[in-house]
Formats: C-alpha cells, sequence, structure tokens
C-alpha cells in the first residue's frame, strides 16, 4: 500500500499521454543513432544519459506549482541575458562562431536557455498587463524579444535566434496582437529584405543561395543537402532496412547523428517509416493544444500554446531542410538527434506542459 502510494505521488504531475508519446520518440532516438554511428554504443549510451537526465529535469518542473515558473520567469531571463552578454565577450570560437562559455567545470551554450526563458518571461509580462493591453505592452514585448535575438544572431547562430524569434512571435500572437500589425511588420521585413542580405555571413548567404541550386557547388557549399535528399529520396516506400542504409554506412551523409538524422531514418525505414514519425509528432502537438485550450490562467495559455508551436516549427524547419525545402540551418530533429543541451531544454518544456495540466486539475478540485 505505501509503495502505491508512493508511486502514485511519484506520477501524479506526468501526463500519461503525452509521456508515452515522447517515450515512443526517444526510444526512436535510439534506435536511429545505433545505426548512424555504425553500432557505436559509447554514441547510444551517451544518447541514453541525455535522455535520462532531461527526464529528470522534465518531472522536477513538472511537479513544480505554476506560481514558481512565474516568479521564476524574470530571474532566469535576466540570468540568460548576462549569460550572452558574457559569451559576447568571452565565450570561445569554434567554427568561426562564439557561441559557448566556459564556466570551469563545463561548457554551456546560453542561447539554448533562452528558448525557454524568452516566451516564459513574454507570458509573464503579458500576464501582469493582462486587464488593459495596449500597443504599448506588445512593444515592450517585442523589445524583451528582439534583445536576445540580437545577441544569439550576432554569435552568430542564425538558425537558433529565428527560432527563439518564432517562440516569441507564438506569445505575441496568442496574446492577441492585431493583425494589422502583422501585416505591417511582414510588410517592412519583405522591403527591408535587400538590407538584411547584405548583413548577412558570407555562409548565411552561400546556405540561401545552395538552396536554390545545391549542384553549383555539389562538392562544396551544396554538398549536405544533395546527399540528404538522395537518402530521403532512395528510402522509397518501404526503405532500404534498418541498418542498411548506403549513404549514411558509406559515409556520404554528414553530421548524421545531429542535424542530419532525419535523412538517415528517411532512407532506411522509407515514407512508411515516416508516416509513423510524422504521426508521433502530430499527436505531441495535438495533445499540447488540449493542454492550451484548457489552461487554467492567460500566463499558461500563452506559455502552452508556445512551447507546442515552437515544437512544430523545430520538426518542420529540421525536415525542410534536409529535404531540401528550406535552407541548412544546423536545427536538430527534436528528440530524435543526438545532443544534450536541446534534449534537457525540450523535455523542460514539456515538464511545464505537464504541470500546466495537472496543477490545473489541482485547483479545479
Amino acid at each position: 500500500m505505501i509503495k502505491r502510494r508512493l508511486w502514485q505521488r511519484f506520477i501524479a504531475h506526468l501526463d500519461p499521454i503525452l509521456l508515452t508519446l515522447l517515450g515512443l520518440l526517444l526510444l526512436i532516438s535510439l534506435v536511429v543513432i545505433y545505426s548512424a554511428s555504425d553500432g557505436n554504443w559509447f554514441r547510444v549510451l551517451a544518447q541514453a544519459t541525455n535522455i535520462l537526465v532531461a527526464c529528470v529535469a522534465l518531472w522536477i518542473v513538472a511537479n513544480m506549482p505554476l506560481h514558481y515558473l512565474m516568479r521564476a520567469a524574470v530571474p532566469v531571463y535576466l540570468l540568460g541575458l548576462v549569460l550572452l552578454i558574457a559569451v559576447a565577450f568571452f565565450g570561445e570560437i569554434t567554427n568561426g562562431a562564439r557561441r559557448w562559455l566556459n564556466i570551469g567545470v563545463t561548457t554551456i551554450q546560453p542561447s539554448e536557455l533562452m528558448r525557454i526563458a524568452v516566451p516564459l518571461m513574454m507570458a509573464w509580462y503579458f500576464e501582469k498587463h493582462e486587464a488593459i493591453l495596449t500597443l504599448k505592452n506588445y512593444f515592450i514585448a517585442t523589445l524583451l524579444l528582439l534583445l536576445p535575438v540580437a545577441l544569439i544572431a550576432r554569435q552568430p547562430d542564425l538558425g537558433t535566434a529565428i527560432l527563439i524569434a518564432a517562440s516569441g512571435f507564438y506569445v505575441l500572437f496568442l496574446a492577441g496582437i492585431s493583425w494589422r500589425v502583422i501585416l505591417t511588420f511582414l510588410i517592412i521585413s519583405m522591403a527591408s529584405m535587400p538590407l538584411a542580405w547584405s548583413t548577412l555571413h558570407d555562409y548565411q548567404r552561400h546556405r540561401i543561395m545552395m538552396l536554390l541550386d545545391p549542384a553549383q557547388d555539389a562538392l562544396g557549399r551544396g554538398y549536405h543537402t544533395i546527399q540528404a535528399i538522395i537518402a530521403v529520396g532512395s528510402g522509397g516506400v518501404v526503405g532500404k532496412g534498418y541498418l542498411s542504409g548506403t549513404q549514411s554506412h558509406l559515409d556520404f551523409l554528414p553530421e548524421r547523428t545531429t542535424d542530419f538524422i532525419f535523412a538517415v531514418y528517411s532512407e532506411e525505414f522509407g515514407l512508411l517509416g515516416n508516416l509513423v514519425l510524422l504521426s508521433l509528432y502530430l499527436f505531441v502537438i495535438m495533445r499540447g493544444f488540449v493542454i492550451t485550450a484548457h489552461a487554467s490562467t492567460y500566463f499558461t495559455r500563452l506559455m502552452a500554446g508556445s512551447i507546442t508551436l515552437t515544437f512544430f516549427t523545430y520538426a518542420f524547419v529540421n525536415m525542410g531542410m534536409v529535404s531540401g525545402i528550406l535552407p541548412v540551418v544546423g536545427v536538430p530533429l527534436p528528440l530524435i538527434s543526438y545532443g544534450g543541451t536541446s534534449m534537457v531544454i525540450l523535455l523542460l518544456g514539456f515538464g511545464i506542459l505537464m504541470s500546466i495540466h495537472t496543477h490545473k486539475k489541482l485547483v479545479q478540485t
């Protein structure tokens, strides 16, 4: 009886539907990473460790009362800004980008923290001004978004900057910003594209050009895109079979355990396998929208909606990048690609979703 009560308390704030879907995606991650790494068990165990740490973070956040999340919004956001500024001055330069900060024990990438901190801060701000939202409030919220985005784009890390900008835009959209304002912003953005093009780094311009015609530099800047498209297309309907993908196992496909792991999966499991993966992603997104629709406060509704839509954006951008319909921006496939920081941040987000769902039940009862 005591063990049963302890177990019930342990899982009390875990949403079983969402947890099952996440578990299936994480299982697929381990299976595909084993193949993508040519049977490297060390890589698989490292990913299993990442998953374990991320699941602990999910459980902690899922059990955190919602008012604690609101209290954490400002400190976490300010901490993220301080770390981003520290990166600008003291960050380690890798491959021409200054994105990592050595804190003695380990190195961290502060931009990853902002994936949660930015929508958390913006949702907190709108909650505080929910009674009377004016254009001034939307302007201030936009500044809260643009400041970290500008710091991250300067590193340069355009992919992460765009994704964080998307997560913040979703908060603005869910907070009810006028369509007139959105259309005005889009028109200004389109008109300023020539100016934006001149501010891009050379490698960023090349990535866009390779999207239009990767064959113009097939052995150079277009290599990633071409090999990924070949892998996805050669999988056919049922795939070449597990551990039988030629593009990955003959070392044609670069970054196959991280950014281009979807190409490995597509080649080995084909269209049917892709439909399974897309269905799992779709169910996760649908569950997120259900939680959003039943959120009990303005803050939780904005936060849940932003987390769900951002998860969709990550999946769409990675699959679009691998399929050749979007530029290569270095975005991992959520919950599948190898990586510790991104895994922890993603499951932290789902922990917040579970907290929103289960603590809402406690309030109502």
